[in-house]
């Protein structure tokens, strides 16, 4: 368990990072540029992995650190089910800090059914489980929108959290209108997705979203829009 009275402005060096597509030195598919994350907020690109969405595709994503933001080293994987969205976005936050369990054992972990993952707090509580110690907590965020408050304690988890090596998990609501890029625009998507870093300049957080829809894998998102996606959900961190 721990504090979070932190301030969102942190003073490190510029960086660049790179998304490697595949894991143990593959070779990269060909005409896939690799997401790099540029210094005073800029951003390059999207991890589009032309013929490598199928379930259980893996990246492996390099941290970095530029002189306004901070994000994690993760190996992401797409969801191996339709269902499995909690499962894998568990799996891809336990990847900053631990070998994560597969997404198979995660799901008996969480209790996932063909129904998906009830609520956060199962997420919660495994994260905790495979860590050790306690430093996870629920969050619920049921106004829609947020009050400010809410959006505040958000805001400074993301950043506390990640300046400590924890992604978030994160439970949406993305109906049309207010979707990340790639979802079926005519639905409205119930999902779990990871938070593994941000930008302090521009105010963005990044993603690591295991449904893959259309192939967006790794992408940047405002904070403003994150802050809308999760009520009447919630979030670990």
């Amino acid at each position: 368990m721990r504090r979070r009275l932190v301030s969102s402005a942190i003073a490190v060096a510029a960086v660049g990072a790179l998304l490697h597509p595949g894991m143990a030195q593959a070779s990269p598919v060909p005409h896939t540029p690799p997401v790099s994350v540029l210094a005073h907020g800029t951003k390059a690109g999207t991890a589009v992995v032309s013929g490598q969405n199928e379930p259980g595709t893996r990246l492996k994503v390099e941290a970095g650190r530029t002189s306004s933001g901070h994000w994690l080293e993760i190996d992401y994987q797409v969801q191996e089910t339709g269902y499995w969205c909690g499962p894998a976005a568990t799996r891809i936050a336990l990847s900053a800090r631990a070998a994560p369990p597969s997404q198979g054992v995660l799901a008996g972990q969480l209790g996932t059914t063909e129904a998906g993952t009830d609520h956060i707090g199962q997420v919660t509580g495994v994260l905790n489980a495979n860590l050790g110690g306690g430093w996870y907590e629920t969050k619920e965020m049921p106004n829609d929108p947020p009050t400010q408050a809410q959006r505040d304690l958000l805001w400074n988890d993301v950043v506390f959290d990640i300046d400590r090596n924890y992604p978030l998990v994160a439970n949406i609501v993305a109906p049309p209108g207010n979707q990340p890029p790639g979802y079926p625009s005519d639905q409205t998507i119930y999902h779990y997705f990871t938070v593994f870093g941000y930008d302090d300049v521009d105010r963005t957080v990044l993603i690591a979203d295991p449904a893959s829809f259309g192939g967006n894998q790794i992408y940047w998102i405002s904070f403003d829009q994150l802050a809308t996606l999760i009520p009447p959900k919630g979030y670990s961190a």
